[in-house]
């Protein structure tokens, strides 16, 4: 074992210790973000961020999605690819792979404990110089740790999802040859702002001056803020409408198997005078516009950034994008299926209840529901609960089941609000006393040939993986 390393165990056990990844004061309240500190603990490191190309990737929704499919489509074209993504489902080294062959893999457990030794001697180093006021947050450990593995495993692009905003944001150390911003919603309003042109401030700090930025048209508050800041800066914007579906393509039942419920989006895209057939495994029609940015991203990576990347390479790409938990259907022997997906805002709400309206109308269904207390429960429980309503008096829905279990975090929504908050709309619900009961009531009262689906936030949708698999 290398000088400084700590086994996995201690690494993971140190990263507990460090607290929520959202920087929070000993009153609870939120720290100030500073990108001073992780530049610091980067330049002890000796500027790991420095020895790879990077894409940057912020929004509210889709840019894990999009990070996702456009780091598959660079090992595809041979290129040696770094994805660092956030949170994750059931093991953290999910937030950073490097090219394996024909996928991305996970960093090892070494590796991973290693990474981490050097990362907090160094920290450790710059806090008792006086360098550093205190340790750094668990997102900014991690995020050097991904730089440090990614600069040790010669990587040659790394895809960036930002954690937090953009601004401010750890990843935003790095600078980047190409900046994407996703959909922007109403989320993390403790850190970010109220309106939408204050989120979109934020996220458009990742854009650089004279740098390129890769969108989509999206609300008009949100547009303005990015298109001004693109301004100021001489951005070079690229549009990605061109990479978009010509028609709808998303998700649809199409047969009689349960296990077609749901469905890749599969299109074809006119691109540079070539036919480029889409095939993701990344369902819903959401997900076009994620796709979109992706593809638009590689085509200028390939453009203007000297990246081979084929049409072909495109393809293959996409079309072996792994990224669970997004409207993800799981058979299980002997019970109804699951469908898991980690929507933890209104909007994410709202794309799960499209897909939910692409279901058979007479299939049962039962919701596992939590979410974290920093989350807009009113609203997400408004979106979602009413279609699992057994009291609504549609027969169609007179099978139907909701169940609410608290999280294991110490964000986590307490029992007795999401009970109130299913009372306030005059939903039945059963309480569950965690989400490994939910499961086993679900179990209990959904039949074979319904479905039980378990959304509001990755917290539960990783749990409940882990409970099944």
């Amino acid at each position: 074992m290398a000088v400084g390393a700590v086994t996995y165990e201690q690494a993971i056990e140190k990263l507990a210790a460090l607290g929520p990844e959202m920087r929070v004061t000993a009153t609870g309240a939120p720290r100030k973000f500073s990108l001073d500190h992780i530049r610091a603990l980067l330049a002890e490191l000796g500027r790991p961020q420095e020895q790879f190309q990077a894409v940057l990737i912020a929004g509210t929704n889709g840019k894990g999605s999009t990070a996702a499919t456009l780091a598959s489509i660079a090992n595809a074209a041979g290129i040696r690819t770094g994805l660092y993504t956030s949170p994750h489902l059931e093991r953290v080294n999910e937030r950073v792979k490097v090219s394996g062959g024909e996928r991305l893999l996970d960093i090892p457990d070494e590796a991973f404990g290693e990474c981490f030794g050097r990362v907090d001697a160094a920290a450790e180093k710059l806090v008792a110089s006086g360098v550093l006021p205190s340790m750094p947050s668990y997102f900014e450990v991690v995020t050097a740790l991904a730089f440090c593995w990614f600069a040790e495993s010669g990587v040659e692009l790394a895809v960036l999802e930002v954690g937090l905003g953009g601004r401010l944001d750890a990843t935003n150390s790095v600078e980047p040859l190409v900046s994407v911003i996703t959909d922007i919603g109403i989320d993390h309003t403790e850190y970010l702002g109220n309106t939408l042109r204050e989120i979109a401030t934020e996220k458009a700090g990742i854009l650089r001056e004279n740098g390129v930025l890769v969108t989509l048209s999206q609300h008009p508050e949100a547009n303005a803020a990015i298109g001004e800041a693109a301004v100021r800066l001489g951005v070079r914007g690229v549009d990605a409408a061109r990479c978009l579906a010509a028609r709808d393509e998303g998700i649809g039942f199409r047969g009689q198997g349960l296990g077609d419920a749901l469905r890749r989006n599969r299109y074809q895209l006119s691109v540079e005078g070539s036919v480029l057939s889409v095939d993701s495994p990344l369902v819903g029609q959401h997900q076009q516009r994620n796709l979109a940015l992706a593809i638009a991203t590689a085509i200028e990576l390939r453009t203007n950034h000297g990246f081979a990347i084929p049409n072909a390479a495109i393809e293959a790409g996409i079309r072996g994008t792994e990224w669970p938990g997004r409207l993800e259907w799981m058979e299980r022997d002997g019970h109804a299926p699951l469908l898991l997906d980690v929507g933890h805002n209104p909007a994410g709400a709202w794309t799960l209840r499209a897909a939910l309206g692409q279901l058979p109308e007479g299939m049962p269904r039962t919701l596992i529901f939590s979410c974290l207390k920093d989350k807009k429960l009113a609203e997400m429980m408004q979106v979602l609960l009413p279609l699992f309503d057994a009291s609504s008096g549609d027969p169609e829905r007179a099978r139907d089941h909701v169940v609410l279990a608290p999280i294991q975090s110490v964000r986590a929504t307490p029992l007795e609000d999401l009970v109130a908050g299913a009372a306030k709309l005059d939903v039945p619900a059963v309480a569950a006393t965690d989400l490994e009961d939910a499961l086993r009531i679900a179990q209990e009262v959904t039949p074979k040939d319904g479905v039980i689906v378990a959304t509001g936030s990755v917290f539960l949708v990783g749990e409940k993986r882990g409970l099944v698999k």
